[in-house]
């Protein structure tokens, strides 16, 4: 809203910062921000209230995830009004990019919210059927990227080089829409520990926060040579967004949890990340930034499959980070532990810009 009141009323000194992307990602951030703190206090009570006994916790996970019985969930709701919002403030109105992954956030976060509806109302942590969620959530993607399609090329972009890809054609379209997916399922499986997944997703967000930014300056990307996607640094905007509603949620899922963000939220933020690795061309980076999501659910992967064919288990729970509780880290422990892998894989991510 106020890039457009900008450009209609010719904004000029100080207020003609609002034209700059970097100002506006910044403003969306502390927008963000102040919104979840201010919003968190009651929408928590609401949740109490209105949840009664909270998440169902599963008996056969981890003895010391019993005490966290009544904590309620849905939290996510906080984290989309937060972005939502401080989005329809401070960003272009006229960009399909943000439009597109606004669209798949809000519609991976109703799918979220009617799990985590069905698991309160039932007193189960089973929730929707995961073909039916999988089926809407393919169907969000697909949705979304044939809004954006016009804008982008099928091609698969390889990282460290500057002139290798892939192309694939119309095969591009069900690929973009498998990550989208995959990364939404991929964060829901890491949400297993008080603020597990929120920083992780904080710090991927920085990262493509950057790499959307100069993706879409013509001159960053001839000098660095990767693909110039036009329009694309205004998913900036976005990645701020998410970075300060994630800060905000944290300040109140951080140990020990006061509110847990449940699938509306792992599957909206999921999602997010997802989608804006795919309008910005760097799906493969994705896979490195958001290393830590690809090793939970790889971790869930490799146990299911080793279980069927031979009966026993690699891991002593999946996804991994159970796996280390039960070899007795405390529950601290392994959350910043995986905060500090999420960082150096951000690193790494970020240097393939340069290191081509």
């Amino acid at each position: 809203m106020f890039y457009f009141l900008a450009q209609l009323l010719e904004f000029e000194g100080l207020l003609n910062l609002v034209r700059y992307q970097s100002f506006r990602a910044g403003a969306t951030m502390m927008t963000a921000l102040v919104i979840g703190l201010l919003i968190g206090p009651k929408f928590i009570a609401m949740l109490r209230v209105r949840q009664g006994k909270g998440q169902p916790i599963r008996s056969d996970g981890p003895a010391s995830h019993q005490a966290k019985v009544g904590t309620p969930t849905m939290g996510g709701l906080m984290i989309l009004t937060s972005l939502v919002v401080s989005m329809l403030l401070w960003m272009d109105l006229s960009s399909p990019f943000v439009w597109a992954c606004l669209a798949v956030s809000i519609g991976f976060g109703v799918i979220g919210f009617l799990d985590d509806y069905d698991k309160v109302a039932k007193r189960s942590h089973k929730g929707v059927s995961g073909r039916v969620r999988l089926l809407a959530e393919f169907i969000v993607a697909g949705i979304a990227i044939y809004f954006v399609s016009g804008e982008l090329n099928t091609n698969i972009y390889v990282p460290f080089f500057s002139d290798r890809l892939i192309p694939l054609g119309w095969f591009y379209y069900p690929v973009a829409a498998t990550v989208i997916v995959g990364f939404g399922n991929a964060v829901n499986l890491t949400d297993g520990l008080d603020g597990l997944a929120t920083m992780p997703v904080v710090i991927a967000a920085g990262a493509f926060a950057i790499i959307c930014y100069l993706v879409g300056r013509v001159d960053y990307t001839e000098y660095l040579g990767i693909p110039h996607v036009p329009g694309a640094g205004e998913l900036a905007l976005f990645c701020a967004g998410i970075m300060g509603a994630g800060l905000a949620f944290l300040w109140f899922n951080a140990p020990p949890a006061a509110v847990f963000m449940g699938d509306t939220g792992s599957l909206a933020l999921g999602g997010a990340l997802g989608a804006i690795a795919v309008a910005s061309h760097h799906e493969l980076v994705l896979l490195i930034i958001g290393g830590l999501f690809v090793m939970e659910t790889a971790s869930v992967i490799i146990q299911v499959f080793w279980f069927k064919r031979t009966g026993r288990r690699i891991f002593r729970m999946a996804p991994i980070h159970h796996h280390f509780e039960q070899l007795g880290w405390k529950e601290s422990t392994v959350v910043i532990r995986f905060w500090i892998i999420a960082i150096v894989l951000a690193v790494i991510g970020l240097a393939t810009l340069k290191l081509r």
